[in-house]
């Protein structure tokens, strides 16, 4: 099943798996995943696969490496809100 999640929300989506995970298993968790973002959008799980560490102990590592290997359109212009209030 396909599920789609805001940037702003992708922390809460990599606080479901059980740490520590290898990059490869949380990759196969979101490969039916769409990250959206600023201006456009990316599957979670190969964005996940780009990052460097072979295991996270923890939600917050991963989503520090992630944000590494974002493309510059995820952030969009400086000041620019994906919406979220």
């Amino acid at each position: 099943m396909s599920e789609t999640v805001k940037l702003s929300r992708v922390d809460s989506a990599l606080e479901r798996l059980t740490y520590p995970v290898a990059r490869d298993e949380a990759a196969d968790a979101y490969a039916d995943t769409t990250l959206t973002f600023a201006d456009g959008q990316a599957n979670l799980g190969e964005l996940v696969s780009e990052t460097h560490s072979e295991t996270y102990r923890s939600s917050e590592e991963l989503s520090e490496e992630l944000y590494n290997v974002l493309p510059v359109e995820a952030l969009g212009e400086p000041g620019q809100s994906d919406g979220d209030a």
